[in-house]
């Protein structure tokens, strides 16, 4: 089990230089039952290592990183990847926030997904442990998937959506539940991700992950763009009424 003090470590030892962004967002607008989720809606995201998403429930965060995982098309707008064409599968990894495993043991579910991302067979047992050590869970290989803890499934997922190696990795909420320990843990994995060069989209509740995890902060409000800053500013002297409400625990109707 990952400790908090190497995760305190890894924190220190980041990375800070921006990149070009993974993702350009221009007006997007996404309805749901005609009802309006993002309301034109820019960003460029994915310049530093970790962008965290954040706003009250119902601000169009999870339907935001599903279309940037392409498993919804916006109404109207544009959304312009890094890479030129369309994003491949295997650029683009998503994780839930309940993770979705298949009845097989740890290693199984690990070797399926290699299979699916056209690992030659050869490669793919020496890969699974690779990703299993990446992921503390080696003794866990031959444990079902179903029957670990739930901060190890979650771990599970995320070193799942690695296998595909992507360039992106995009989070839901990923320690929603979970204890101390097992969120320690999560959030060392997403660190060593991204000192691999993976860059890192969260969506969190947690202002504390944000401070420990995230270069940025993107906050919406009612479908909109509130506020994007560096997390130190944000945190700090953030920019707009409903950030700071936010921040202070009120109500921004």
């Amino acid at each position: 089990m990952v400790e908090s003090n190497r995760l305190t470590n890894l924190a220190h030892h980041r990375g800070t230089q921006t990149r070009p962004p993974a993702v350009r967002l221009h007006d997007v607008q996404l309805r749901r039952g005609g009802q309006p989720i993002l309301r034109g809606l820019s960003a460029e995201l994915g310049q530093a290592d970790v962008t965290a998403i954040m706003g009250p429930n119902g601000a169009g965060k999870t339907q935001l990183l599903r279309l940037l995982a392409g498993l919804t098309q916006p109404d109207a707008g544009t959304v312009h990847f890094a890479w030129p064409d369309a994003p491949e599968k295997h650029r683009i990894a998503l994780v839930f926030q309940r993770p979705v495993l298949l009845r097989r043991s740890t290693l199984g579910n690990l070797s399926h997904a290699l299979r699916q991302y056209g690992v030659p067979r050869r490669r793919r047992l020496s890969r699974a442990m690779e990703l299993l050590a990446f992921g503390d869970l080696t003794d866990r290989a031959r444990t079902p998937a179903r029957a670990l803890s739930g901060g190890e499934q979650q771990r599970l997922a995320l070193v799942r959506a690695m296998a595909a190696a992507p360039d992106l990795l995009l989070l839901d909420e990923p320690t929603s539940n979970l204890d101390p320990r097992s969120t320690a843990a999560i959030e060392a994995l997403i660190l060593r991700a991204t000192a691999q060069g993976v860059r890192v989209i969260l969506v969190t509740h947690d202002a504390g992950q944000a401070r420990r995890l995230a270069d940025d902060i993107l906050f919406l409000h009612d479908g909109r763009v509130a506020e994007h800053s560096p997390a130190a500013r944000f945190f700090d002297m953030p920019a707009s009424a409903q950030a700071a409400a936010y921040l202070q625990g009120d109500l921004y109707l």
